[in-house]
């Protein structure tokens, strides 16, 4: 229980406007250090249950844990603060003059000294490589660089949880990249992330877990192999295979062990 960081019980979601039963009984425990990707079509509930996390949205019935304790006894700041949510659309996220004064927000918000602020500061726009724009005005930047730009505002503050809301949407290639190198450095570190997609190679590539979700239920809760080569799932999900591993499934008429990504692929096949 010690590892469990999230866990919902039997948590229904009811929106008031329109009585749309967004979750129909969710029973889901994510783990510390686990890089789950939550998938399934538009309606199905997967961001519904996520802003359940950091309190964004609360329980019509059920219950809702973060690092063990009822998300119901706490108010949205505390739970923001170990369970950071990075937006969708980035306009959706940024509100300051200038990229310095927005990666700060958090850092005065919760309180860091200045010392700690800047130490957090310093170490994000290394990460992130965003040392030249400091002084920009964020909205005056390109998509990919404001998706950047509130990545960074959320890991300034270093989460236990980071969430990933639809990351790759709007991204270039450099900008997946540097996406799937946070990635990996937020899990070396021990923390957990939790990515919402539409973006089936993505999740398969950078996914140790895979929930997939229909309707307001999970159907299945797998690693991304056992997920993506079960049909039957994918249709009721309305889901696509990754490219890469139907291409693989195609060519050798493999059920198991499929390539989930195109270097796995180029090292399959290379002669």
């Amino acid at each position: 229980m010690s590892d469990v960081v999230i866990k919902t019980e039997d948590l229904v979601h009811v929106y008031p406007h329109g009585g749309t039963r967004a979750l129909d009984g969710v029973n889901l425990e994510i783990n510390k250090g686990d890089v789950v990707s939550i998938i399934g079509q538009n309606g199905s509930g997967k961001t519904t249950l996520v802003r359940h996390f950091n309190g964004l949205l609360r329980p019509t019935s059920g219950k809702v844990y973060l690092m063990g304790e009822d998300t119901q006894q706490k108010n949205i700041a505390d739970l923001s603060r170990q369970c950071g949510y990075v937006f969708q659309n980035p306009n959706h996220q940024i509100f300051c003059s200038t990229v310095r004064d927005e990666l700060l927000v958090a850092p005065k918000n919760f309180k860091f000294t200045p010392e700690q602020a800047k130490q957090r500061l310093d170490a994000v726009v290394e990460l992130m490589g965003i040392g030249n724009i400091l002084d920009k005005h964020p909205m005056t930047l390109d998509y990919t660089t404001k998706k950047v730009i509130t990545i960074a505002s959320v890991l300034i503050f270093n989460p236990e949880v980071l969430i990933l809301d639809e990351p790759t949407g709007g991204l270039d290639e450099v900008g997946r990249r540097m996406l799937s190198k946070v990635i990996q450095l937020v899990h070396s570190e021990g923390h957990t992330v939790i990515i919402i997609s539409h973006d089936m190679d993505y999740v398969a590539e950078n996914s140790s877990r895979v929930v997939m979700m229909a309707k307001a239920h999970i159907l299945s809760d797998s690693t991304p192999d056992k997920i993506f080569l079960d049909a039957d799932l994918c249709k009721l999900a309305q889901i696509e295979p990754p490219q890469i591993s139907s291409l693989d499934m195609a060519i050798s008429g493999r059920q198991s062990n499929v390539c989930l990504s195109v270097e796995d692929f180029v090292k399959r096949y290379a002669r």
